[in-house]
């Protein structure tokens, strides 16, 4: 995968940089396929690069403006700059990301701002995403949305900006044995504390449960029956998910080995189609 960056302005002055990116194109060439066009044209004081580039039919778009002068994107910008652009690409190769010859520095600096902007979920317009329950793209998604303790490992590496050892989170998780051979003598502590959340037992202290991934036609009624059928409820609650044709919602058993009970048969459970019930404790 090789980054094109296109309609790049870059003006720079004693006291301020300003960038804006206003899209960024990431394009799977191959040797048969797309080439890359990288022309500085000077207009009065300011430089101007624009990157052309020719595509083929194997192209996604993420529209994005990096403002230089907003404080985080600055810090980032700051790091990156104070790294030997060795360690910049070695980074950008990590997650896949391998520029071409023809690519100059500043442009690589500044692809490495945005892929952190978007791993620490920093960049502009970047909500917070709801969990999901099926439908995951890989293993690493899939972990990360259904183990708390690998969640919570992976986001203290996000808060302290340790990128590198992110992308190896990630690689381990969907490809063990790749991991191990390319990062398994470098993060030995790391890969540890990895194995260490993935079979972390799930402690339940509470007879309430949330679930999600029972399909939507089954119906509130045949939810609940299904639930109590491993122990007497108190409380019950459900919807149908706004974004899939699922049920979600929350009980609360009358006993905390009921609720066990509900985690041990359903959660994970394959639905078919890539979806998975997930019944999880609350607290």
């Amino acid at each position: 995968h090789i980054p094109a960056l296109t309609s790049i302005f870059l003006s720079c002055s004693s006291k301020s940089i300003m960038v804006r990116i206003s899209t960024i194109t990431l394009l799977l060439l191959s040797a048969a396929h797309g080439s890359f066009a990288w022309v500085a044209t000077p207009l009065s004081s300011t430089n101007v690069m624009r990157a052309t580039s020719f595509r083929n039919p194997f192209t996604s778009q993420l529209s994005m403006a990096l403002d230089y002068n907003d404080p985080a994107v600055a810090e980032e910008f700051a790091k990156v700059q104070a790294i030997p652009i060795e360690e910049v690409e070695e980074e950008l190769s990590l997650v896949g990301i391998r520029p071409p010859a023809t690519m100059n520095e500043m442009d690589i600096r500044l692809y490495l701002v945005e892929l952190r902007m978007r791993m620490s979920g920093k960049a502009p317009g970047q909500e917070e995403k709801k969990k999901k329950t099926s439908g995951f793209a890989s293993k690493f998604e899939e972990m990360l949305n259904t183990n708390e303790a690998f969640e919570e490992l992976y986001n203290d590496l996000k808060e302290k900006g340790d990128y590198n050892s992110m992308n190896v989170a990630s690689e381990y998780i969907n490809k063990k044995e790749d991991a191990l051979a390319r990062y398994g003598a470098d993060y030995k502590a790391l890969i540890r504390k990895i194995e260490a959340a993935v079979n972390k037992p799930v402690e339940i202290t509470s007879p309430k449960i949330k679930f999600s991934g029972f399909p939507a036609n089954m119906g509130g009624d045949a939810c609940r029956m299904t639930l109590e059928a491993l122990g007497a409820i108190a409380d019950f609650s459900v919807s149908e998910s706004e974004d899939f044709p699922i049920l979600e919602g929350t009980a609360e058993f009358e006993d905390i080995e009921s609720a066990k009970k509900a985690i041990e048969q359903y959660n994970g459970m394959d639905m078919g189609m890539g979806s998975k019930i997930e019944v999880l404790s609350l607290k």
